[in-house]
């Protein structure tokens, strides 16, 4: 079985079909690792039953603890590389995780924020949190923002090709415009807003760490990661009043039932209910 090959065809035919270049990664990613077992085994993939594949799954879950949304990555991925690939559609819907993960979305208060940003130094650094926070991107549409997509007339900024291949636009806030002003006298980036210092796409791994650094230094106890960031965005305006729909379009949300999970945050949080405790 040559892996290489038919990854290689695989992404060409995602590529054809206007997948980003973020799920086809991913898709790529899972398929591989299948993949790459089975080499062992078989010498096709047509070869490998439906059986073999729950048995992977269950492997993946007993040894690498994976969660649901990997689980239910990996069962797309393999289910899209055999229809692409080979016109094979696999019976393997039962091996979709039953019900999605339901935890409430970790984020900041107003306050953590402050304390966040006032302990990073680094002007560009400063401006990654800016937008993440700012603008609620997600970590992908970040790092692939370009010069171009700034625009400082109309005080907008455009999202080209994010989640689910759609275009969207979020407010440019002046402290924000006054920061990427200052940083792009210093920096001048090329392309990309954020680039490496060889220019192109920044490091995602290098973003996580400026977040995880700046939420430590500020004592800061709760896992920040940059969707932490996102998730304050989206919770702040709901505590100011936004409507839920505009909040819908500036996250680049599918369903408005998908931004509905921050409003158990902050109906909870500004109800008037109080505890029995309280009342004793």
């Amino acid at each position: 079985m040559n892996t290489d090959h038919l990854i290689n065809e695989f992404e060409r035919k995602m590529i054809v079909q206007r997948y980003s270049p973020n799920s086809i990664q991913n898709y790529k990613s899972a398929v591989r690792g299948f993949l790459q077992l089975g080499e062992k085994k078989y010498s096709h993939p047509l070869e490998i039953t439906e059986t073999e594949i729950e048995k992977y799954l269950f492997w993946k879950i007993e040894k690498h603890h994976i969660g649901t949304s990997y689980q239910r990555l990996i069962v797309t991925s393999i289910d899209k590389f055999y229809l692409s690939l080979f016109h094979t559609q696999l019976n393997i819907k039962h091996l979709y995780p039953r019900t999605k993960n339901k935890s409430l979305p970790v984020y900041l208060t107003t306050k953590e924020i402050i304390r966040l940003m006032d302990n990073v130094t680094n002007l560009k650094h400063t401006c990654i949190i800016q937008l993440l926070y700012g603008c609620g991107l997600r970590l992908n549409e970040l790092l692939h923002l370009k010069l171009t997509d700034i625009d400082s007339t109309n005080k907008i900024v455009l999202i080209r090709n994010a989640k689910g291949g759609k275009d969207r636009v979020v407010m440019l806030s002046p402290l924000l415009l006054e920061s990427l002003r200052r940083y792009y006298k210093i920096y001048h980036p090329e392309e990309y807003l954020i680039e490496g210092q060889g220019g192109g796409v920044y490091s995602e791994k290098s973003v996580q760490t400026i977040v995880k650094n700046a939420a430590s230094k500020a004592g800061i106890t709760k896992k920040v990661t940059p969707h932490t960031l996102r998730h304050s965005f989206a919770t702040h305006l709901l505590e100011n009043g936004t409507d839920i729909r505009y909040i819908q379009e500036l996250l680049g949300h599918k369903s408005v039932h998908t931004t509905e999970i921050y409003t158990h945050i902050t109906d909870i949080a500004q109800s008037k209910i109080k505890s029995p405790l309280d009342l004793l």
